[in-house]
């Protein structure tokens, strides 16, 4: 196990040496986050006056619904790096060595942990200087930042699992597009459940994405709902622990094939 752990962390680090060695990459990908947090801000601000949101400011409720979408879109993603070492054919050169499999396969899911957490925060600071209020302070930040980390890692892992899958860029973009605006559009990433149609509302209950939402605003409210905050929190564990099997289930498919 310490060894698996080991070898984890230094597929890791590898990872993350790309991201250091590209800031650009790090600024372009919060550039997304930012419109929707200003623009949407400034567009819907006067929405919070049809009620349901449990806040007078529209930038409080929208602060993280735009951490998780980042962590949604970033994580969705991870597939395409997979892709990319498979046709250069640097997981095969991989297989040769005895460093463990789940290791090949998790470094790129901590790695996308770390980004998103980071750029978790950055949301979080830019939502508080743009006068965004978390009256659930550092522990509430805390909890949207792993709810979302947690829901990256739900999609991060499902997207290597594709990518092992389907092994073509094509599909890849074509699915996460599909998926997308839909995951995003049936939560409460923008509009309170109360305002909801209760169709949408039905199919929210069961959207990680949601999940994720719920238990971040929660934690970050005057008052947090813990049962809330575990309940959703809990969910996304378990559901993350299925996903990472499955990628590792994957890739050991992908491993006899070659």
């Amino acid at each position: 196990m310490s060894a698996a752990v080991s070898q984890t962390w230094y597929m890791t680090q590898r990872q993350l040496m790309v991201f250091v060695r590209q800031p650009a990459y790090a600024i372009i990908t919060l550039i997304q986050p930012v419109i929707w947090l200003f623009l949407f801000g400034s567009l819907f601000r006067k929405v919070v006056e049809l009620g349901g949101f449990g806040t007078t400011s529209y930038l409080d409720y929208l602060v993280p619904g735009v951490v998780v979408m980042s962590a949604l879109g970033s994580n969705m993603w991870a597939g395409m790096g997979t892709l990319e070492e498979i046709q250069r054919g640097t997981l095969d050169r991989f297989l040769t060595t005895p460093v463990s499999r789940a290791a090949l396969m998790n470094g790129n899911v901590v790695n996308n942990g770390l980004v998103t957490a980071f750029q978790s925060l950055v949301i979080v600071l830019l939502g508080l200087l743009g006068g965004a209020d978390y009256p659930g302070g550092v522990t509430g930040i805390a909890v949207l930042v792993l709810a979302a980390v947690l829901l990256g890692t739900v999609f991060g892992a499902l997207s290597n699992a594709l990518g092992m899958l389907v092994r073509e860029r094509e599909s890849i973009i074509g699915i996460n597009t599909f998926l997308l605006l839909p995951l995003t559009f049936l939560s409460s990433a923008f509009m309170a459940p109360s305002q909801m149609p209760s169709w949408m509302r039905h199919i929210a209950d069961f959207n990680p994405l949601n999940w994720a939402m719920v238990a971040g605003r929660s934690a970050l409210s005057a008052d947090p709902d813990w049962g809330i905050v575990l309940g959703r929190g809990g969910a996304l564990l378990g559901l993350a622990v299925v996903a990472v099997w499955l990628s590792i289930r994957t890739f050991r498919s992908y491993q006899r094939s070659v």
